[in-house]
């Protein structure tokens, strides 16, 4: 029997790409001999080249002509199936070229639009990575159980030994970034989440957020219970995602390294101001979703917003942060 060669897309975001892992995985071990390739933005690249369970990836360039010099060089493999995990205008144009077998996920379009804007829930109870995996059931894929998959290429490993000695004990990671405003803490919730955790932290987040880092930085320096490093910007998506896979627990705004964590198996407190955790929660891991429940205009968006629309951002201006963690005591 012809081995199959299979071709998955995602071209975006960072948490949606690592959704993709059990997909990735269940092909390569539960498919006789499949050769899979992968293709998302070039962007993207630090989450995918160090997967073994991807046989070559190829990438989507931001320059002119490169959807279309992509399409012509994935047509070369004459793949067996194509299977979609986007579904959007571009992801069904490479299909269509291709003229190959496919499969698209089930994206839920008319229930999130339902549930976001008229506020009638009929969101089924499954993560997107299940539905994700849903799609190659007909090729005999079934879920393992063994959650998500991030690989960290050796020169992208961060040693405790290189952290200040305050962290080298142990810390916990608190992504403090996100995509969106509507998705992140105000400041002063960001000190108050920084005192009840209380304990040393690491900030990870990408340069935008190394402003906000410096803030808390500044305003906890004379708290030594709460000693904060400011990683934001210092490392590249891959170093970051060591920092938290060495943490001993991990909170994040709804964003996707904090969705990263749950590929190592960390305890995760995950921050929904707009959006909602229905179909979106921290997958095969222990968490805890924090958000506030008290309001009926959320969620307000399927992915953030700029601003929130009613002015009062009450989802996360007046959240309460109800939980209890244990403490340490460093090494």
């Amino acid at each position: 029997m012809k081995a199959l060669k299979i071709l998955i897309i995602r071209l975006s975001a960072i948490g949606d790409i690592v959704w993709t892992t059990p997909v990735i995985r269940g092909l390569k071990e539960q498919v006789s001999g499949a050769e899979v390739h992968f293709c998302t933005k070039a962007q993207y690249h630090k989450i995918v080249e160090a997967n073994p369970y991807i046989d070559k990836i190829y990438y989507l360039k931001d320059e002119q002509n490169s959807l279309r010099e992509l399409i012509h060089t994935l047509d070369q493999e004459k793949y067996d199936y194509v299977i979609d995990l986007h579904k959007n205008l571009r992801t069904t144009w490479i299909k269509f070229k291709l003229n190959r077998k496919s499969r698209s996920y089930h994206k839920l379009s008319l229930h999130r639009w339902l549930f976001i804007n008229l506020k009638i829930n009929w969101m089924p109870p499954i993560h997107v990575a299940d539905r994700y995996l849903n799609t190659v059931k007909f090729l005999g894929v079934k879920p393992d159980g063994k959650g998500l998959d991030y690989f960290i290429a050796k020169d992208d490993r961060v040693s405790v030994m290189e952290l200040p000695q305050s962290h080298q004990g142990g810390y916990v990671a608190f992504v403090i970034g996100a995509s969106e405003y509507t998705k992140k803490l105000p400041h002063n919730k960001l000190v108050e989440l920084c005192h009840k955790i209380n304990q040393p932290l690491i900030l990870v987040g990408g340069p935008e957020d190394q402003e906000e880092g410096n803030r808390l930085v500044k305003y906890f320096e004379n708290h030594p219970q709460i000693c904060i490093f400011n990683a934001c910007g210092k490392y590249n998506i891959s170093q970051s995602a060591s920092l938290v896979a060495q943490a001993r627990m991990v909170f994040g705004h709804d964003t996707g390294l904090t969705h990263i964590a749950a590929a190592f198996k960390k305890k995760v407190y995950i921050i929904f101001g707009s959006t909602s955790p229905l179909g979106f929660w921290p997958y095969e891991t222990p968490y805890k979703v924090l958000e506030n429940n008290r309001i009926k205009c959320r969620p307000c968006s399927k992915s953030g917003r700029a601003n929130c629309p009613r002015k009062h951002f009450k989802c996360l201006k007046e959240i309460h942060f109800d939980f209890e963690i244990p403490q340490f005591m460093p090494k």
